[in-house]
């Protein structure tokens, strides 16, 4: 079974127990948090991925103390190779020595996995600046620099880590809450008001183990804010055009909130857009993103202009 949030790294916020100390810390590690190996926790603390009382902290020999406070990213679990280097043309939006921000296009998966062994985005990261293989290494040799995620067919801004260092820093704005996040979307219908808060569950569909649902019990919080700015139809079926925030990360929140008010993303094949609004592909977008800098703390602000199929779409609107 997949984790019930694949989009963002884990942070886990650790404290050293009493009975802990003196211990090695890949071996403290290996005993709070038994769901890695300590071969996996061992390369995580050799590539940075660990902090010690606010410092990275990359031998795992390190000794820790009682009430020492530990920091670990954790990506998803890797696959069992590293992604290889394509020469893949991306869209950069912004890119210096600790982050980059790209323009994903629609169609492009983040990272390899089963059915996308190539042509991924992480591929053509590789293409582009071949260091960040050496610089993830065996850590997260399937996703190196990756914090959040896209769908497949969602297109828009996505930032990339360069570095260890900078993983650790923009995987902690994630996780709690400092980075601003406004997608748009066209979705079938027409709402009865302009403006909604979703906030309840998120978690796996009882019937169907490959889609996500909003769930009673067994779920992760997930927080979705939408304005519509627009309303009509295209071909004659009802539409409106959404900016939508999200607070947090789970998996396919906007798409599992917006059917869940009856009002899916068009196109979308998977919660039922496809069939009552169709389109090229789901009509969701990343427009906007704000994030602090992991090295100057700068707030940065990035916007990806709509993708051609999207604005067309959109101008047909009635």
């Amino acid at each position: 079974m997949q984790p019930e949030n694949l989009n963002e790294n884990r942070v886990l916020n650790l404290t050293v127990p009493e009975q802990f100390a003196g211990m090695r810390l890949d071996q403290c590690l290996a005993q709070l948090h038994q769901e890695s190996s300590r071969s996996r926790l061992q390369s995580l603390i050799k590539k940075g991925f660990v902090k010690l009382n606010e410092a990275i902290c990359d031998s795992p020999k390190s000794s820790v103390a009682a009430n020492d406070r530990i920091a670990l990213v954790l990506p998803p679990e890797p696959e069992a190779f590293s992604a290889k280097a394509e020469q893949i043309d991306l869209d950069i939006m912004y890119e210096d020595e600790f982050m980059l921000v790209v323009n994903k296009p629609a169609g492009m998966v983040v990272h390899p996995g089963a059915g996308n062994w190539s042509g991924t985005l992480v591929n053509a990261l590789l293409g582009h600046d071949p260091e960040l293989a050496e610089d993830f290494g065996d850590a997260d040799p399937a996703r190196p620099g990756i914090v959040h995620r896209l769908d497949k067919d969602t297109s828009g801004c996505l930032v990339v880590a360069k570095t260890p260092d900078a993983l650790f820093k923009l995987s902690e704005a994630f996780s709690t809450r400092q980075v601003s996040k406004t997608y748009v979307a066209i979705l079938y219908g027409h709402f009865a008001m302009q403006t909604g808060e979703l906030h309840n569950l998120i978690g796996r569909h009882p019937a169907d183990r490959k889609k996500m649902a909003v769930v009673k019990n067994g779920g992760r919080e997930a927080i979705t804010r939408f304005h519509i700015t627009k309303a009509g139809t295209v071909n004659g079926i009802k539409a409106s055009f959404s900016e939508i925030r999200i607070f947090t990360g789970r998996t396919h929140q906007i798409r599992v909130h917006m059917a869940s008010l009856g009002h899916p993303v068009a196109g979308d094949a998977v919660y039922g857009g496809a069939k009552k609004l169709p389109a090229p592909r789901q009509m969701l977008h990343a427009w906007k993103l704000s994030i602090p800098h992991p090295k100057t703390g700068e707030t940065m602000s990035f916007e990806a202009p709509f993708p051609e199929d999207f604005a067309q779409m959109l101008q047909r609107m009635e």
